[in-house]
């Protein structure tokens, strides 16, 4: 092949990947990521949830256990965002750092192990309403933890605590189904 067919090669082949679609740049890598960090809370980790974006989760509780069904009408929703802390206390509370449905009495025997910190001023709450949906808005790009106490229907069976890990990319809208 010529040089100057390889160049204009080149140069067609760069125009086509400029014009390809994207979602926007990957989310931001938490701060201070690495094992070393993830016992330690650490408030700048959490900074990048702090700003406002065009982001948001739409989420609704389907879930069910054998025939139970489950709804989480008027429990409030907490949506967390993922930090090395908040990831390992993740996987403590619910032996998963990506998604559990377990009974909630389970998940608060696990409580006093896994790493404390005041990050309630980083959580975003909602709450569920009668058809066991929720959202939340003005979210920046990155990871988050949705979670809830959803109740069986009808009152037979456990409270079940349910947390699924949702990524936000170009400030798109997620559905969530938990």
């Amino acid at each position: 092949m010529s040089p100057i067919r390889l160049i204009s090669a080149s140069a067609a082949l760069l125009f086509v990947a400029a014009c390809a679609p994207t979602l926007g740049p990957p989310p931001p890598p938490p701060p201070g990521s690495g094992p070393a960090s993830a016992g330690v809370f650490r408030a700048e980790d959490f900074s990048w949830s702090a700003v406002p974006g065009p982001g948001r989760v739409d989420g609704r509780l389907t879930y069910k256990a054998g025939q139970t069904r489950y709804s989480c009408t008027g429990a409030g929703v907490v949506l967390t965002p993922e930090t090395p802390w908040t990831r390992r206390r993740m996987s403590i509370l619910y032996t998963s750092a990506d998604r559990a449905a377990l009974p909630a009495d389970e998940v608060r025997a696990r409580t006093p192990s896994a790493p404390s910190g005041d990050y309630s001023a980083f959580v975003k709450r909602t709450v569920c309403d009668a058809g066991s949906a929720f959202s939340f808005s003005g979210l920046a790009n990155g990871a988050w933890y949705v979670i809830t106490v959803a109740k069986p229907v009808g009152g037979e069976g456990p409270d079940i605590a349910v947390m699924r890990r949702v990524e936000i990319r170009g400030g798109r809208a997620v559905k969530v189904e938990l």
